[in-house]
């Protein structure tokens, strides 16, 4: 699609922001207002349509993709969004380990058992540990905590929790992700941390390292698009 528009610029509207493109708002793909909470995130997401050329390349509008989801998915059924998010906790990659005979095992204990013992502390929750690949459930009292914690977050939190959560198969890792500070590469080896180590044991396959790359740059746009939502001015 050619470029349509000269002048982009950020406007307050109804409680929130909004970018626009020669003084027309922007909607989402579902017909609703792209109004979001703060003009931080306001401002990232008039940046992505300025850097456009001739030619608006969609891949090049990451932060308006999730902003679209927030409103037109999330806010249409925060119930089943709040579903699918915590569906990666009973599946979360931090809680299944190798056998502990297995040399990779003590990689796992050294990389995840912090991590996850921190999330654990921080929101008063206990999971279960796996040893092999046969799923065990989670305690009922860790998902309903999960489920409370999940919908206490607002529209634009839980599509960032969804894309982090389904990038790193661990709805741990994306917690993380939220807390201050966080550090998105220490949090993408934890995700990845298998991977790497075959990758170390056998070497790096070209096009894996490529994919590896991009998916970790997904992971921080996700991350950036959390901060930028709860980010007041």
């Amino acid at each position: 699609m050619k470029r349509f528009y000269k002048n982009v610029s950020v406007e307050p509207e109804q409680g929130g922001w909004r970018a626009t493109l020669d003084g027309r708002g922007i909607r989402t793909p579902g017909g609703n207002p792209q109004i979001v909470p703060t003009r931080a995130l306001a401002e990232a997401l008039a940046a992505e349509w300025a850097a456009q050329g001739e030619e608006i390349d969609p891949s090049t509008l990451p932060l308006r993709d999730m902003a679209d989801l927030a409103l037109d998915a999330i806010g249409a059924d925060r119930a089943e969004a709040v579903r699918s998010i915590l569906a990666y906790a009973e599946t979360d990659t931090l809680c299944y380990r190798a056998d502990p005979d297995e040399p990779l095992f003590a990689r796992q204990q050294e990389v995840w058992e912090p991590l996850l013992q921190r999330i654990e502390a921080l929101h008063g929750l206990r999971f279960q540990r796996v040893s092999g690949i046969v799923h065990r459930p989670q305690p009922a009292e860790t998902l309903e905590r999960l489920s409370a914690l999940l919908e206490g977050k607002d529209d634009f939190t839980l599509a960032a929790l969804r894309l982090l959560a389904s990038l790193a198969a661990s709805l741990t890792v994306a917690l993380a992700a939220l807390e201050q500070g966080a550090d998105a590469e220490a949090l993408w080896r934890a995700a990845n941390c298998e991977e790497d180590w075959q990758a170390e044991l056998w070497g790096w396959d070209t096009m894996a390292a490529d994919r590896r790359a991009e998916r970790l740059a997904a992971f921080t746009r996700a991350m950036d698009f959390a901060r930028l939502a709860t980010t007041a001015g």
